[in-house]
């Protein structure tokens, strides 16, 4: 009589136990204790209540607003940087973990379309990226171009001190540093 009881009251509550799991991530939620309501699609259409567009104004007030953390400059966010693939300008591609950075360096060396595109053997993860003209100068320095030059993940502060004595260990003595 039991197992007939169990297997008559498991399917219900699951069910349940769903329902209850489906309405939370379905129902509308508020933060904290004002929730902004929405104006009648009527209201809205002729411009609504003035008073109730006053209380929204304060609810909306009420809410925390988003400062941001790192403010940047215009003029930092707007600059031009001319880049001379034909000259010794390197671009240093600094590897973030867990960014997608695998596979914006992967694009960078294998789908660009280039004058002289980076050469890839079959099989091979480097490849080489050489600037039109050239044979032996490079105009990218990542781990799909060089390896890992300056170690496994190498941060900001290893980059800067490190690429310019591997460049010079590649026979790339023409490149400039930028810092």
């Amino acid at each position: 009589m039991d197992e007939r009881f169990n297997r008559w009251l498991l399917p219900p509550l699951l069910a349940l136990l769903f329902l209850l799991i489906v309405y939370q991530y379905v129902s509308p939620a508020c933060p904290g204790a004002v929730c902004l309501r929405r104006p009648p699609a009527s209201a809205a259409r002729r411009g609504g209540d003035p008073a109730e567009r006053d209380e929204e104004e304060e609810a909306a007030a009420a809410l925390p607003r988003l400062v941001a953390k790192f403010p940047f400059a215009r003029g930092e966010l707007c600059r031009r940087v001319r880049f001379d693939m034909r000259g010794r300008d390197v671009i240093v591609f600094l590897h973030i973990q867990k960014t997608g950075g695998t596979t914006f360096g992967r694009h960078l060396v294998r789908n660009i379309r280039l004058e002289q595109p980076c050469y890839c053997r079959a099989g091979q993860k480097k490849c080489a990226c050489h600037r039109p003209g050239g044979d032996k100068d490079t105009w990218l320095f990542s781990r799909f171009s060089t390896g890992w030059s300056c170690g496994l993940h190498a941060d900001w502060t290893e980059l800067t001190s490190c690429v310019p004595a591997a460049m010079e260990r590649r026979g790339c003595t023409g490149n400039r540093t930028l810092r």
